[in-house]
């Protein structure tokens, strides 16, 4: 505060003058509350009469203001003690301010108006005080320090009020992701409750993404308020509501730079979990080579082979038992003899069929089913059979 810093005005001769200014100035200063309630609702939408807002809290606020001006004013021209911590007193504002939801710039726009009040005022309390242009000076700059103050301080703390409740909402919506992906699934009361606490709209259905990334992602991709995601956990994933096609999915995919996904199906959120273990298992086999290795894998692509490999080590049985025959062969001609057979029983038994599939002449194909026939017997054409032969087959050639 440069003038008011200046000790010939405020202790050199004309200082009992001001005290007496000073005292005059109370009743006016704090009478100005109404007048500066009035225009803050006038003109500031967020604190109309009809909006979202406590009268009595922003009258409060301006009488903590006006109250703080006055004591400023009185602490030099040496007739008060310094007050408390008001700083504190104004970060709580601005805290209570964001968690009311208001806008810190209408908080910002409601001190300007203060300002303006208090300015006007100061002129009209000069003209009938006769007050010299000094006088006026650090009474006017008084003013403006304290508005600076309040709009610093609030600022603070309407910022520190949004981390704290960033840090919460993102706690609550991490608990959400626990609670959609739970195995057994959870009860429908509870995952209402989840998503009303994590501010987060149920959708009609969602689909997951699991990212096939070495560990927690160290850029995690900007992402919609609606999508929810675990990138620092080990096994990434994504949870999309209302998947209304795979450029929405794809787009959001494309900002995980070279990583692997797998979609999983969409689902009532219930069954989240669900689309989870189809993802996951999307991605295992597509390591494996069991389905082509793409950059987004799409579970609707694969429902069959997903189907197949829900039990891999029952489906390893089943081969074990089903393929007995071939187990004295060398391991080529193991292969040729079981890529032939799965051929034919997929070509509906047609031996040209399956040397067009194959890529062979049709009588090298008749050739090695006579050998399968030697090796299986008519077990082969056995259509009790055929179904779990044809499912011991494909995870054997894949």
């Amino acid at each position: 505060m440069r003038v008011m810093r200046d000790a010939t005005i405020i202790t050199g001769p004309a200082g009992s003058t001001e005290a007496a200014t000073v005292a005059l100035l109370h009743a006016d200063v704090l009478g100005s509350a109404a007048e500066m309630v009035r225009e803050i609702q006038e003109q500031v939408p967020e604190y109309a009469p009809s909006g979202r807002h406590d009268a009595r809290a922003l009258r409060r606020g301006v009488d903590l203001a006006l109250r703080r001006y006055v004591e400023m004013l009185d602490q030099h021209v040496g007739r008060g003690a310094p007050g408390g911590d008001w700083r504190e007193i104004y970060r709580a504002v601005g805290a209570r301010e964001m968690r009311a939801g208001r806008s810190l710039e209408s908080l910002h726009a409601a001190v300007r108006i203060c300002a303006r009040v208090a300015s006007r005022r100061l002129r009209a309390f000069a003209g009938r005080q006769a007050l010299p242009p000094t006088v006026v000076a650090w009474l006017a700059e008084a003013i403006f320090d304290n508005i600076d103050e309040v709009a610093r301080a609030s600022a603070e703390g309407y910022a520190q009020a949004q981390e704290v409740q960033a840090g919460e909402l993102d706690r609550r919506r991490r608990r959400l992701v626990e609670v959609l992906l739970a195995d057994p699934p959870p009860s429908q009361r509870a995952l209402t409750a989840a998503a009303a606490a994590a501010h987060w709209h149920l959708p009609r259905r969602l689909a997951v993404v699991v990212v096939a990334a070495p560990g927690p992602l160290s850029q995690p991709p900007l992402l919609a308020p609606e999508i929810l995601s675990t990138f620092d956990d080990v096994e990434p994933c994504l949870i999309v509501p209302d998947p209304e096609g795979r450029a929405q999915v794809r787009a959001l995919i494309n900002g995980l730079a070279r990583h692997h996904a797998a979609v999983g199906l969409a689902v009532e959120p219930m069954d989240a979990g669900k689309s989870l273990r189809w993802a996951r298992l999307a991605l295992e086999l597509a390591a494996k080579g069991r389905i082509p290795r793409r950059r987004v894998v799409w579970c609707a692509d694969h429902l069959a082979t997903l189907a197949v490999f829900q039990d891999e080590a029952l489906l390893t049985a089943l081969a074990e038992r089903r393929l007995a025959p071939l187990d004295g062969l060398r391991e080529d001609k193991r292969r040729l003899l079981a890529q032939t057979l799965l051929a034919w029983l997929s070509c509906n038994q047609n031996a040209n069929e399956v040397a067009t599939h194959l890529h062979v002449h049709p009588q090298t194909v008749r050739h090695r089913l006579r050998r399968l026939t030697d090796l299986f017997g008519e077990e082969i054409r056995d259509p009790r059979l055929r179904f779990e032969l044809e499912l011991a087959l494909r995870a054997f050639t894949t």
